[in-house]
């Protein structure tokens, strides 16, 4: 039985893993997060989470480290956290009445003899906006809670009144694939459904 390190301070990851079972104990990591020129959005998450992973790792050698990235894509384009109010006023304009994607990278680390053993996954959800009033729009950028998420929205709060429809894993969207991160902690020894 291996202990985990999670390699996030974002409390939805936290409660994710809660949710299933999962012990563990928490530690941010701050890396560079600026994509590399013309790197494609699945190769950026991919690498961000391997990259928390891999800066955890020797904080914790004797641990499976766990990292993650979610971005946002429209059209082929990584939208961030907004900068601002008004930025995030105009990420949700874009997203409105529109079809984007979700992608989130899972990163599982471990030390094998002097040996890095790492596993990374990528997995997709295609989220679909309903069409919003400008009024929605501000409305919901005044309750402050787009302020910190990816695309800036939060599908497990108020931003759920903004989604239509997906295709694809929720949990994925919160920021944590459950089903793909649960059978790659079973394969590094790590258990699930703990009380």
């Amino acid at each position: 039985m291996s202990k985990l390190v999670l390699a996030s301070g974002s409390s939805r990851r936290r409660e994710l893993l809660e949710q299933i079972g999962v012990h563990y104990i928490s530690k941010a990591m701050d890396i560079d997060e600026t994509p590399h020129s013309g790197e494609l959005a699945r190769d950026y998450v991919a690498r961000m989470a391997k990259e928390k992973a891999l800066a955890a790792l020797p904080a914790f050698p004797d641990a499976v480290v766990l990292a993650s990235d979610t971005s946002v894509i429209l059209d082929g384009e990584i939208l961030g956290k907004p900068e601002s109010e008004a930025h995030a006023v105009s990420i949700l304009t874009r997203l409105s009445g529109s079809q984007h994607q979700v992608l989130t990278s899972i990163a599982l680390a471990k030390y094998e003899q002097e040996a890095i053993s790492i596993e990374v996954e990528v997995v997709e959800t295609q989220v679909e906006f309903d069409a919003l009033s400008d009024q929605q729009i501000l409305d919901y950028v005044a309750t402050g809670e787009p302020m910190d998420k990816a695309g800036a929205y939060g599908i497990q709060g108020k931003g759920a009144l903004l989604i239509k429809g997906i295709q694809g894993s929720y949990s994925n969207v919160v920021g944590l694939p459950l089903t793909e991160t649960g059978k790659m902690l079973q394969r590094f020894n790590v258990p699930v459904w703990q009380d």
